[in-house]
């Protein structure tokens, strides 16, 4: 091959020639070529400053992870005939090409593509020719060598660029050739080869990694293998202060305190040895320039170089101080909450006043302070509503409780806490005095006033002086302290004191109010139970009633029986807590509340949840209007009459077409069930809260009952006694149970009987009735389609069954009515129709469609031609109504059997007489 003259000092191009031809080795028309006129370094006419170099260094070789293990350089050389002639073996990881297959070949031949060749070869005759030359040249290997495998002859060896169409790997590389001469004379060359493609990711890779690193809102740190800073960037050099070169060479101890920084120190240390990365180690101290306490995220791991060697350990830092105080926060609040529940739980179990104060204690020692006391107003304790002084706090106050958790502490002389039992009063200017005065709570610290100091000293560190409101009353004072040392009281802190205390102070009220009611009389008592022996469909009633004896006056236990439409019953058992007049009031007011709403004909839950309403406003003089509305007004001369009504009572609503039994319980005993066969058992019905504590809902049970089973509902009166306790006396009403005799009379008799209901402590009340379902032939079910014919049918259907039950009398009536309702769901309705005929001592006929629109009846005027038919349904029938269903509603009619003497109104008549 003839020489190449050399590029040396010409001003032309990087490939020696300003000709668009000849440069067409390093400007291939490809936009991932970059392109070959690009500046690039003169080696011959830069002049090189000479540079001492000691003589230890000059031949230190790189340790491995030096920049060659992430750039591709390669080596070979061209003989004087510009063949290859030496192939290095990191050029046969290059080209993926083996020397055996290299040596001996033409390198512009076998590499370069063929529409570039022939510029190939004149920059190879230059080359030759001396010169040095500099450029990117496409190269693609051969097909044979392709097909041949890699250096080590096989198909997977490695390969570098990329595959195009059926031409073999392409690739770009920058080759820097040195003419050289050989051991004759002769003119080579030495080429030095770069894979462009990997210098091109490399600095991708160190622009993406300098943005990452440099724009992060986190903090990152690279430490080297001696643990100090090789690098941070600006977030990490903003929050501790100086510039991103100040932190290099700093270590973890110049950052953080003493203790933190050698936890931070062991673990980098660990990671850097095992590789395993640490995630979200927790590290605490103060920033730069600041006193306040920050908390951080760290997580770490290990940084390696090209060969795998581990150079460092890089660190990412997150600022979590506000993570954490929103963590200390929701802590706090679940310890309130968590006190909360346990106050529900434990307050109010018991209607003695020192019990409660001292079951309030329980609850705030030690889980909410450090020492607590209980004081109440003498005056109400003694029955005096006004006692002198209740109102600027000066009254008498007698020490019900006191609970401390540092007992053995000693208190300094003057501070030691009042006895239990004794009776003080706070100086009118104390701030125990202010609070009971304005009914609000007040923090007590040393630093207040001299009147303060005494709960202040020694131990204590403040103190929350709470006033007792319960309905409208303060009933007494509950101060809560802590010690020194112990977190001060916070906002949190005094709502959860203001709440513990209204709940005890609720709690201790209802006890004073039971201990005045104790002695009122039984004078309605009796009057208000339902007279003679109940009715009911499908059911065979008994009950019996007994009152305490004179000592005890009366108590508020009630039974009562109620007919619903549709052949149900209602059965209720109830106790209002208490004895005496207004017991029997409240009970008087309750079981005409439940007969009313009964008759709304609502769910048994929906009944209770509005007793307990009514319960609330019991004894009040603004009623359930003031309770409901929380109206805080001033005592008047009625103050008197506010109480609080306490009641237990269970509701069940039974069907005897589906001999169905629906449940719902305020706080009252379990009712018993006796199944025909089987052993008696207490029915899981969830004993809600009572009516009258308000807030809580309740629940419906629903139970299957068998024919001939006996439920037996009752007051505790009948289980427990001073002698007895509620468990035994359970235990002994079951055996009762299990051994009564056939007959419902008989039966309620062997248990009085057979129990201690001489006891006299209370009154008692049982209600016991046995399953006598509705026979499926004394019922009619059908399900009309939306459309008009069904009118027609339903009529058919109605004649055809009462006929089958020997009801021809009522045929007429029964169709009219019929035709009305049907043609009303129509109308009006929505969905499917049902017709249902039900037989018992009564013909009740009943239409369900699936609107929740409840008819209305209205006066026609004489002028209109429709809207008689409900006043028709209403004139014809014995009663009817609506009651709401879970899909919809149901509208029904009752029509009294004939008995023989008396006919039926004839329903033109009727029809008539509406004009």
């Amino acid at each position: 091959m003839s020489e190449i003259p050399a590029k040396a000092t010409e001003s032309d191009g990087p490939s020696g020639d300003a000709t668009a031809e000849d440069a067409t080795v390093g400007d291939e028309p490809n936009a991932d070529v970059p392109s070959a006129d690009a500046p690039r370094a003169e080696v011959s006419n830069v002049d090189v400053p000479a540079v001492d170099v000691p003589g230890d260094e000059t031949w230190q070789s790189n340790p491995p992870g030096s920049i060659y293990d992430y750039i591709k350089v390669a080596s070979f050389s061209i003989g004087a005939d510009g063949l290859i002639d030496q192939w290095s073996v990191r050029a046969e990881r290059l080209f993926g090409v083996a020397a055996r297959d290299a040596v001996g070949k033409d390198p512009i031949e076998a590499f370069v593509p063929p529409e570039l060749r022939s510029g190939g070869h004149r920059k190879m005759a230059e080359i030759l020719d001396g010169r040095e030359w500099t450029g990117v040249v496409p190269f693609r290997l051969p097909e044979d060598v392709l097909t041949s495998g890699g250096p080590d002859g096989g198909p997977d060896g490695p390969r570098t660029g990329r595959e195009r169409g059926t031409g073999g790997l392409e690739g770009v590389a920058e080759v820097y050739v040195m003419p050289t001469v050989t051991a004759e004379g002769e003119r080579a060359a030495v080429c030095i080869v770069v894979d462009v493609r990997v210098l091109r990711q490399i600095e991708t890779d160190l622009a993406a990694s300098q943005a990452i690193f440099g724009q992060s809102p986190f903090g990152f740190l690279l430490f080297g293998t001696d643990l100090k800073v090789q690098r941070a960037n600006r977030r990490f050099a903003a929050v501790f202060g100086g510039g991103v070169e100040d932190q290099r060479g700093r270590t973890v101890h110049d950052y953080l305190p003493r203790h933190e920084a050698d936890r931070m120190a062991a673990a980098l240390k660990r990671v850097l040895e095992t590789g395993d990365s640490v995630t979200d180690m927790q590290i605490v101290g103060p920033a730069p320039g600041s006193t306040d306490r920050r908390h951080w995220s760290i997580n770490l791991y290990r940084v390696h170089s090209g060969s795998g060697r581990p150079i460092g350990v890089a660190g990412l830092g997150t600022d979590v101080t506000r993570r954490h105080a929103a963590a200390r926060e929701a802590a706090h609040a679940r310890r309130n909450l968590a006190l909360l529940n346990e106050a529900g739980a434990r307050i109010g179990n018991s209607l003695d006043l020192e019990t409660t104060a001292r079951e309030l204690l329980d609850v705030a020692v030690p889980g909410f302070c450090d020492l607590a006391s209980v004081d109440l107003y003498q005056g109400l304790l003694d029955g005096d509503e006004t006692p002198p002084g209740l109102a600027d706090g000066s009254a008498d106050l007698r020490r019900v409780a006191f609970a401390s958790a540092v007992a053995d502490a000693p208190f300094p002389d003057g501070s030691a806490p009042i006895d239990v039992g004794a009776v003080h009063r706070f100086a009118f200017t104390s701030p125990c005095a202010d609070a009971l005065r304005a009914a609000r709570p007040r923090l007590v610290t040393g630093a207040d006033d001299e009147s303060a100091s005494r709960l202040t000293k020694g131990l204590v560190q403040s103190t929350l002086a709470v006033p007792m409101v319960a309905h409208d009353t303060v009933v007494g004072l509950a101060q809560f302290s802590r010690t020194k040392g112990s977190e001060p009281f916070g906002e949190r802190d005094r709502a959860l004191a203001v709440e513990l205390a209204a709940r005890a102070a609720v709690c201790i009220d209802n006890a004073r109010l039971y201990r005045r009611e104790h002695e009122r009389a039984l004078i309605l008592q009796r009057s208000l139970l339902p007279p003679g022996d109940p009715e009911a469909s499908g059911l065979d009633i008994a009950c019996r009633y007994l009152p305490g004896n004179a000592a005890t006056e009366v108590g508020g236990d009630w039974f009562d029986v109620i007919e619903l439409p549709g052949h149900r019953t209602a059965l209720v058992v109830g106790d209002v807590m208490g004895r005496g007049l207004r017991a029997a009031v409240a009970m008087g007011e309750l079981r005409t509340a439940v007969r009313t709403l009964a008759l709304l004909d609502l769910e048994p839950a929906e009944v209770l949840s509005a007793l307990d309403e009514i319960a609330q406003g019991l004894g009040n003089p603004a009623g359930l209007q003031r309770a409901t509305r929380g109206a805080r007004k001033a005592a008047d001369a009625d103050a008197d009459l506010s109480e609080v009504y306490l009641a237990t009572c269970v509701y069940a609503v039974y069907d005897a077409v589906t001999r169905r039994c629906t449940f719902a319980n305020a706080g009252h005993l379990p009712p018993v069930l006796v199944e025909p066969g089987e052993s008696a058992l207490m029915l899981d019905v969830p004993p809600g809260m009572p009516l009258g504590v308000g807030g809580e809902p309740f629940e419906d049970v629903e139970v299957e009952l068998p024919e001939g089973a006996l439920l037996a509902l009752y007051t505790d009166g009948l289980v427990e006694s001073r002698d007895h306790p509620l468990d035994e006396g359970l235990d002994a009403f079951v055996r009762a149970l299990n051994d009564a005799p056939t007959t419902l009379e008989d039966a309620c008799d062997h248990v009085l009987n057979t129990l201690d209901t001489h006891h006299g402590e209370d009154d008692i009340a049982l209600l016991m009735a046995r399953v006598e379902g509705l026979p499926t032939d004394h019922v009619g079910d059908w399900t009309l389609p939306r459309d008009l014919e069904s009118v027609g049918r339903a009529r058919e259907l109605a004649c055809d069954q009462l006929r089958d039950w020997d009801l021809d009398r009522l045929c007429d009536t029964a169709e009219l009515l019929v035709s009305e309702l049907v043609t009303n769901a129509l109308r009006y309705g929505d969905g499917d129709i049902r017709l249902r005929l039900l037989l018992d001592r009564t013909l009740v006929c009943e239409v369900w469609d699936a609107s929740f629109v409840q008819p209305r009846r209205r006066r026609a005027r004489d002028t209109d031609e429709g809207g008689r038919g409900l006043q028709l349904v209403g004139l014809l029938s014995a009663a009817w109504g609506s009651r709401r269903t879970p899909r919809g509603k149901t509208v029904w009619f009752e029509l009294a059997l004939p008995d023989g003497d008396s006919e039926p109104m004839d329903a033109a008549e009727a029809l008539l007489s509406l004009f």
